[in-house]
């Protein structure tokens, strides 16, 4: 899934921020790129679920290429740290699951192409 969002009540303008702010979290992390393949974490499939409510708190659900990754640690700052810095963002927070653990199948067409996968 993209990105969903969780309502306190159905108001049309809170649906249309929540949309506007899960549109701008995703061109944050597309900034954010895995150091061992040149592709960005998004496209990579590392992203499993990006939840925002309308009290513009957010919630990444994210996965890493493998457990012992060599950025463990720091991925996951790294994407919590520019998904909070965003304006809209009251609060932000990253959960890793290795569940389903990450493989080749979930990257993106084109990242495929761009990494000579296709």
């Amino acid at each position: 899934m993209l990105w969903h969002t969780k309502h306190n009540s159905i108001n049309m303008e809170q649906e249309i921020d929540t949309q506007e702010l899960g549109e701008k979290i995703v061109k944050v992390i597309k900034t954010i790129y895995d150091p061992e393949i040149p592709v960005d974490i998004y496209e990579l499939g590392l992203i499993y679920d990006v939840m925002v409510n309308t009290d513009r708190e957010v919630k990444i659900l994210m996965t890493l290429t493998t457990p012992n990754c060599p950025v463990a640690e720091s991925l996951p700052q790294e994407v919590k740290e520019k998904v909070a810095s965003i304006d809209m963002v009251k609060d932000a927070e990253v959960e890793i699951t290795f569940d389903p653990p990450w493989s080749q199948d979930l990257i993106s067409e084109e990242a495929r192409l761009e990494l000579g996968l296709l």
